[in-house]
């Protein structure tokens, strides 16, 4: 379970980079769009690619890249400048 969370943060912190949405998110939301993500990532990409404590890398930074897109835009949070 903590191999869990500590995959999600990074999987949240890589789609917080990628979308320069991260720091403004924190860690705690870092680490549960990590796993959201990774849940909605696989749901619709499937399981393919290299796989870290049960969640295939590359669907999880797509889907956690699509859940802090549309936590941000719902929150109002924007991009730093």
């Amino acid at each position: 379970m903590i191999w869990s969370l500590i995959v999600g943060a990074i999987i949240g912190a890589v789609a917080g980079a990628i979308t320069n949405r991260g720091a403004a998110m924190g860690w705690i939301a870092n680490i549960v769009a990590g796993l959201v993500g990774s849940a909605l990532g696989q749901w619709l990409l499937g399981t393919w690619g290299p796989s870290l404590a049960g969640m295939a890398l590359f669907p999880s930074i797509i889907g956690a890249v699509i859940v802090v897109l549309i936590v941000s835009y719902v929150m109002g949070i924007s991009a730093r400048k």
